[in-house]
C-alpha cells in the first residue's frame, strides 16, 4: 500500500473501502449480512486498511464491531467518518459533541484517524460552532485528522475565515463523468489533499478507451483509471462487495502510467 501524507503530516492509504452499503442489502439491514458483514471481512484480509464510514450511513456501529473484532489491529487502520450537515448533528456544540462521542463509541475507539463534515454547513455560525468542536477534538487527540466532504471553493472560502487547523482532505465526486478539475486547482494551491468518491465513473466511449490503454499494461480500464487517480495525487475510495473487485482495485502499485497515457486519460 501506498500513503499520501496529510498537510498535518498523518500518512493516508492511497486506497480505502467505501463503506455505504455495508451489511445492507438494497439499502436495508440483513440480519443474515450483519453477523459478519463478508464484505467488509474480505476487504480486510486483501490488505484494505482505509475504512470510509459516515454517521449518514447507518452502518457504524455494525462496521466497528467488525473492525474491532477483526484481526487487524486498530493502529494499522485508518478509519474515517462523517458528520452529517442536519440540525440534529450541527445546532449546537453539544450535539456535534455527542455525535462524535457516538461514533468514537460504535467504532470501539479512542480516536479516530478523520473526521469530516459530510456535506456544507450553510449556516455560517453553525459551521464555526461544527469547525470548532472538530478542532476541539483534534488538540485533545481524539481525531488525528479533519476535513470535510462535498466542499466546493466558496464554502472553503468561508470556513476558511475563521479555522484555525486547515481541513486536511475534501471528499469530492472526482471522476471522468466529474473530474472537477478547477476544484483540484483550488485544493493543490490550498495544501488540501482531495478524496475521490465515486472514482471509477465513465462513459462507454471513455471507458473502450480505458481498456484500450490497459492491455499495454496488461491491466483493466477499472485499474487504469483507479491508477490515474492515485498517480496525480487523489486518494481514491472505490466499493465493492466483490472479493476479485476488491483485489483487482488494490492491484495498482507494480505498473506506472507513462505521461502520455495520463495525457490521454486527462482528455478524456
Amino acid at each position: 500500500m501506498e500513503y499520501i501524507t496529510l498537510n498535518n503530516g498523518l500518512k493516508m492509504p492511497i486506497v480505502g473501502t467505501g463503506t455505504n452499503t455495508y451489511g445492507k442489502e438494497n439499502n436495508d439491514y440483513n440480519a443474515a449480512l450483519t453477523n459478519e458483514i463478508p464484505e467488509l471481512l474480505s476487504a480486510l484480509e486483501l490488505g484494505y486498511r482505509s475504512i470510509d464510514a459516515a454517521i449518514m450511513y447507518r452502518n457504524e456501529e455494525l462496521v466497528g464491531r467488525v473492525l474491532a473484532e477483526s484481526t487487524v489491529p486498530r493502529e494499522e487502520l485508518f478509519i474515517t467518518t462523517k458528520v452529517p450537515a442536519n440540525e440534529e448533528y450541527i445546532s449546537s456544540k453539544e450535539a456535534t459533541r455527542a455525535a462524535i462521542e457516538n461514533s468514537l463509541k460504535n467504532f470501539q475507539t479512542d480516536y479516530l484517524d478523520l473526521l469530516l463534515i459530510h456535506f456544507p454547513i450553510e449556516d455560517k455560525g453553525q459551521l464555526q460552532n461544527t469547525w470548532e468542536v472538530f478542532e476541539e477534538y483534534y488538540e485533545a487527540g481524539k481525531l488525528r485528522a479533519i476535513g470535510v466532504s462535498n466542499f466546493k471553493k466558496e464554502h472553503l472560502e468561508e470556513l476558511n475565515e475563521f479555522a484555525k487547523v486547515k481541513p486536511a482532505v475534501n471528499q469530492i465526486q472526482i471522476n471522468l463523468k466529474e473530474p472537477n478539475k478547477d476544484l483540484l486547482e483550488v485544493l493543490k494551491e490550498e495544501g488540501i489533499t482531495p478524496v475521490a468518491w465515486g472514482p471509477m465513473k465513465a462513459e462507454a466511449h471513455q471507458q473502450e478507451a480505458l481498456d484500450e490503454i490497459g492491455e499495454s499494461y496488461k491491466k483493466s480500464g477499472a485499474q487504469v483509471l483507479l491508477k490515474y487517480q492515485i498517480q496525480r495525487g487523489v486518494i481514491v475510495i472505490p466499493k465493492s462487495h466483490n472479493p476479485e473487485n476488491q483485489a483487482s482495485n488494490l492491484d495498482l502499485f507494480d505498473f506506472e502510467l507513462s505521461a502520455e497515457d495520463m495525457k490521454r486519460i486527462e482528455n478524456l
